[in-house]
């Protein structure tokens, strides 16, 4: 039997710590290796912040596992919080005051210096991984983070995407996870309905999801 490369893309976790564990253990239980891409937003407005960045910094567990890491819109305003490079307020009323506290008032700048060379998407043979979406109107090399990290496409929207299938999540949904056409998103409102999500991709067939996980705080096992 021929063995089944898997990504799973994992949508907004903005600090649920809780159900970032119920889902990599729903992934883990899922197949015995594979890839899981965290789509950003791994930051502000839930409790656990901090936690969250040590989790995903330390990487996987088991052998067999790979983890990548793509920059959301909260991980750009924190940066430019602390660069100066934007209004520390403007970050501060969307989610980074929560944050703020489960640092104890000071990010770590080995975190700060992680956060701000995390890549913001990734481009592969059948798909496109990404945090807020893409302008499939424009070619895709003349785009920029300002669309990559804030895009947000209608929820009925399908467009070609080069040939390829979007994942994304940025904009969230009691509906998501959703495919619609071409272009799938797993921001499922973590810190809002208490469900995180991700999609499953077979890396050697093209195409949408071949299935969906979803995880709740409640559903984490202790060990």
């Amino acid at each position: 039997m021929a063995v089944r490369h898997l990504t799973f893309a994992v949508g907004d976790i903005h600090g649920c710590l809780d159900q970032l564990r119920a889902l990599l253990d729903e992934i883990e239980d899922y197949a015995p290796t594979g890839r899981v891409i965290f789509l950003g937003d791994l930051i502000d407005r839930g409790p656990d912040s901090r936690a969250v960045i040590e989790l995903i910094m330390a990487g996987p567990t088991k052998p067999g596992w790979t983890w990548l890491t793509l920059k959301g819109n909260h991980e750009e305003m924190l940066w430019g919080a602390s660069s100066g490079e934007s209004d520390v307020d403007w970050w501060l009323v969307n989610g980074g005051r929560e944050t703020l506290i489960s640092y104890d008032g000071t990010v770590p700048g080995r975190h700060l210096k992680w956060i701000k060379e995390l890549p913001t998407i990734l481009v592969e043979r059948f798909r496109i991984f990404v945090h807020a979406g893409v302008d499939d109107t424009r070619p895709l090399e003349q785009q920029d983070d300002g669309v990559f990290l804030w895009i947000r496409p209608p929820d009925d929207y399908s467009g070609e995407y080069w040939g390829r299938h979007l994942c994304h999540g940025h904009t969230p949904s009691t509906a998501n996870p959703r495919t619609v056409g071409n272009r799938t998103n797993v921001d499922s409102g973590a810190v809002f309905s208490g469900i995180l999500s991700c999609a499953i991709f077979d890396d050697d067939q093209a195409g949408g999801p071949i299935d969906f996980l979803t995880a709740s705080k409640a559903a984490w096992r202790v060990e």
